[in-house]
């Protein structure tokens, strides 16, 4: 099949991508058609099986790249020596990283349901590869004295599900800045499991 005049495939797979995430963020992944998506991009339906198998595979495409890019960025963070100042790193780069990514964020977590049984599984291990790094730092934080914990993997998602609120309702022209809700969130999460 001849590619569409002016396209290139390192410009249009990308674009895709792009239009599949704003439009999966905005109107939610049953709701979006091939045909919307390629309209978005300026192709025609048919161009996009050239990138993606199916509308299955671009959802679990996204939410791939995203756990992927997630856990990239938090293996190359810089390491503190203690649990205390670990957990604090978390939590600022936790913020950080999800904030700019808010199209992203949304369909990783409300989007989980459109995934068939594999692919739910696939992503279900990187979201856990995820959460026990954080589960270590609060395990290693009991082992210093510093953390008392119930039930680590409880706390884990606790403070998981509290970092994730901050993109629901954080706007950079608001009361506060990035920094005073940065420290804001850490004093939450370090009153929440300090000894």
């Amino acid at each position: 099949m001849a590619r569409t005049q002016g396209s290139h495939s390192d410009i249009t797979g990308p674009r895709i991508r792009e239009a599949a995430l704003r439009l999966f963020a905005q109107h939610g992944y049953a709701a979006v058609s091939m045909r919307q998506i390629a309209r978005e991009v300026g192709v025609q339906a048919g161009a996009l099986y050239n990138y993606t198998p199916d509308k299955q595979s671009l959802l679990f495409s996204l939410m791939e790249g995203h756990m992927a890019d997630l856990k990239a960025a938090w293996a190359g963070a810089p390491r503190a020596p203690d649990a205390r100042a670990q957990l604090r790193d978390f939590v600022r780069f936790h913020i950080r990283f999800h904030l700019q990514r808010p199209d992203a964020v949304f369909i990783a977590y409300m989007e989980l349901r459109n995934l068939t049984e594999e692919n739910f599984a696939l992503i279900e291990r990187l979201r856990r590869d995820y959460e026990n790094g954080l589960e270590a730092i609060l395990k290693a934080g009991q082992e210093e004295g510093v953390f008392d914990i119930a039930d680590t993997k409880i706390a884990t998602l606790a403070v998981i599900a509290m970092l994730n609120g901050v993109n629901t309702w954080y706007r950079s022209e608001g009361r506060l800045s990035l920094d005073e809700v940065e420290r804001v969130y850490w004093e939450m999460v370090r009153k929440a499991v300090s000894a």
